[in-house]
């Protein structure tokens, strides 16, 4: 098979982390995703120290495996951008934006809390590309946008930020795998049409560092934003 196959990995303690690393690296995994998924309940535990085990984490699978280990990460800290600095830091080698937290619900009738596993929805994209265009040409590690990617214009806006990937999940379970021939021949059509002759060529270009209006990936652009909204009906 001529696809990389990449091991998604969630571990409970260190050892258990590294344990699970090295033993998808000896079945044939081209690359290890560390699913970095944690909810923080307890009181005592500041965000520094989160922010701490997980570098320890991607510490210690790396050092364990030869093979690239991506972060993939929920959106929930004090100042992302030096999370992403530091993991960019100790080597590494791609960041996953955004892990989507399980959210429970309550069953009214029963008085249970029960799973509820929502499909996500396009509008979701918005977050990762926010930070993806931050972040590109700021860190070395490859960036994959993940949530929200339902279409080829969220595919092409993705690229656009400074995306080395899009992944779909959502998509492909309410369309079917062949979802995936229809936006890449959407792609490549809006290449066309607007006559981009590769991915490269577009990859970056609407990001913080290159696009002519930086300051609309920042909180400086809401007052724009809100006026946007005078014309619209409720």
């Amino acid at each position: 098979m001529n696809i990389p196959i990449i091991a998604s990995l969630n571990g409970a303690t260190l050892g258990g982390w590294t344990k699970y690393a090295k033993q998808v690296e000896q079945a044939g995994a081209d690359a290890i995703e560390c699913n970095l998924y944690f909810v923080p309940t307890n009181m005592e535990i500041s965000g520094s120290d989160i922010e701490e085990a997980y570098l320890d984490i991607l510490r210690e699978v790396k050092t364990s495996v030869h093979i690239p280990v991506a972060a993939k990460l929920g959106p929930f800290f004090s100042n992302l951008a030096n999370v992403a600095k530091r993991m960019d830091q100790m080597g590494t080698d791609g960041l996953v934006l955004f892990n989507r937290f399980y959210q429970p619900d309550i069953d009214l009738e029963e008085l249970e809390i029960k799973p509820n596993v929502l499909l996500s929805s396009a509008h979701e994209l918005r977050l990762p590309l926010t930070w993806i265009g931050i972040l590109y040409g700021r860190i070395r590690a490859n960036l994959a946008a993940t949530t929200g990617v339902h279409g080829r214009e969220d595919v092409i806006k993705l690229l656009m930020v400074g995306a080395d990937v899009t992944m779909l999940c959502s998509a492909l379970l309410r369309h079917g795998i062949g979802h995936l021939r229809h936006i890449e021949q959407g792609v490549r059509e809006w290449m066309e049409e607007h006559e981009y002759e590769s991915v490269q060529q577009m990859q970056g270009s609407m990001s913080q560092l290159r696009c002519a209006d930086p300051g609309a990936f920042e909180r400086a652009q809401y007052m724009r934003a809100v006026k946007g909204l005078q014309h619209v009906q409720v």
